[in-house]
């Protein structure tokens, strides 16, 4: 079937007998009711994608392929209720670098992936052996996806999951459910059956997949303390992982940069949806001598930024996604001004207003080690931290246990290259920070998590390497 709506979505989805509530982070409102697997269904999901996957891994890298191509088809037909679904749940809004930018990338990843060249390699060739290296399908891979990005960050997962022949079995975000149900019936109506199966389970029942005994792989990505769990819980099985974890991002900004030039690039860095990104720019060091320019020219970009409902289409930022998360980073804005630190913009939440809105909020004149820098807040507040010297502001960036992502800000690029390369982290962006392509490997350093997604070695993490070797 078709969908062009989200009634016609939310018909194919949610709870008929039962289930929980989907509430709108926007407005408090119930969308819909979610389905809530048992561990029966679990389990017959898991022996489902086991007698499925053995059919799926016969076909050819280009017939898995064109399956990929089709999925990103049905996606980009349906991706306005796809949108709207995301916007209710989530509360990021249609536009700007949301809703409608993460259905698109998930049609774009889809193809990227498809596309993806990865033949055999020829580790060895002289005259008496022949050795390659093959990647052959794992089996099934468990697929457990966060509330931030939740349609997006599942196509991550799915997508060289199933071009390299495995199956899926996907437990998504207990807040964001319907988003990735709505993703998955989409792409299950072109999809032969059982390669891809969602799993709407509580954290409890959701547990044992990263356990169970017939999952090969397990990609997670959420914060760092779950992650640990997730490592623990895979060990007896020796199942694969690729861990995506908590990040506390640090931008650095070289002395001498017009950082009028820069501000709306940073202000993205740091709000892209409503700041609740792992690879967000969370911590921003300044040269003293530019300190009061950068933290003038952040508040007039961020104050002419609208925030609101998502389905108004005005705006740019929502709501936080749930109340836990509003209240860390209400506790760690007031715990900054309590501390002596400025509140340049924000900071002071409308009590009367619906939904968990949290304003822009940017915080100068604060400390290196203070919880709203030292911590993640995952939200739309930034902290602005004056530096003397370049050695010192580098000793700042990675003087936490996270390196996800950072960036260097500068006109010198060769000087900005020099001080990323001392920046522990998976990844360092020049004069940006957050972009990720599906070319281009993403993975975590310290206790971001370990483990590369994206581009052909994102390939390989979700393949088996196979050496053959012939002696002549």
């Amino acid at each position: 079937m078709s969908f062009n709506s989200v009634d016609e979505l939310l018909s194919a989805i949610q709870a008929e007998n039962g289930g929980r509530d989907a509430i709108d982070p926007a407005t408090g409102e119930v969308i819909a009711s979610v389905p809530v697997a048992t561990a029966e269904e679990l389990e017959d999901a898991v022996n489902r994608a086991e007698a499925a996957q053995v059919d799926w891994a016969k076909l050819s890298h280009a017939q898995r392929s064109d399956y990929l191509n089709k999925a990103a088809d049905a996606i980009e037909a349906a991706a306005e209720p796809l949108a709207v679904l995301l916007s209710r749940e989530q509360g990021k809004p249609l536009n700007g670098p949301n809703a409608r930018f993460e259905v698109g990338a998930c049609a774009a990843w889809l193809r990227a992936n498809a596309a993806f060249e990865l033949e055999p390699e020829v580790i060895v060739e002289d005259d008496n052996v022949r050795s390659e290296m093959h990647y052959d399908p794992i089996g099934i891979v468990g697929a457990i996806s966060p509330w931030n990005w939740p349609m997006m960050i599942s196509i991550w997962q799915w997508a060289p999951s199933l071009r390299m022949g495995n199956t899926v079995v996907a437990k998504p975000a207990s807040s964001t459910t319907l988003s990735v149900l709505g993703l998955a019936a989409v792409m299950n109506e072109v999809l032969p059956a059982d390669v891809l199966n969602v799993v709407p389970a509580n954290s409890k029942v959701g547990a044992a997949l990263s356990s169970h005994p017939k999952i090969g792989k397990v990609m997670f990505t959420g914060s760092t303390e779950v992650g640990k769990i997730v490592a623990r819980d895979a060990a007896d099985s020796i199942a694969r992982l690729t861990l995506e974890l908590g990040g506390n991002d640090a931008g650095i900004v070289l002395p001498g940069t017009d950082v009028k030039a820069i501000a709306e690039g940073l202000f993205w860095g740091a709000f892209i949806n409503t700041g609740q990104t792992c690879a967000a720019l969370k911590r921003l060091y300044v040269h003293e001598n530019d300190y009061d320019a950068a933290v003038e020219a952040l508040v007039e970009v961020a104050k002419n930024m609208p925030m609101g409902n998502g389905l108004d289409e005005q705006n740019v930022l929502g709501p936080l996604q749930n109340k836990g998360q509003y209240e860390v980073v209400s506790k760690l804005v007031e715990a900054a001004r309590e501390s002596g630190a400025r509140i340049a913009l924000g900071g002071n939440p409308d009590e009367n207003q619906p939904g968990y809105f949290y304003p822009t909020t940017i915080v100068a004149d604060i400390d290196n080690d203070n919880p709203l820098v030292a911590e993640e807040q995952f939200g739309p507040a930034l902290p602005i931290i004056k530096y003397s010297d370049v050695d010192q502001a580098i000793e700042w960036a990675n003087g936490v246990d996270v390196g996800l992502g950072s960036s260097v800000w500068g006109t010198d690029t060769a000087a900005a290259v020099e001080v990323a390369k001392r920046l522990e982290a998976g990844t360092t962006w020049i004069n940006g920070h957050g972009g990720v392509d599906p070319r281009i490997p993403f993975g975590g350093a310290k206790s971001s998590g370990y483990g590369l997604e994206f581009g052909a070695d994102g390939l390989k993490a979700v393949a088996q390497p196979h050496v053959i070797t012939v002696n002549k």
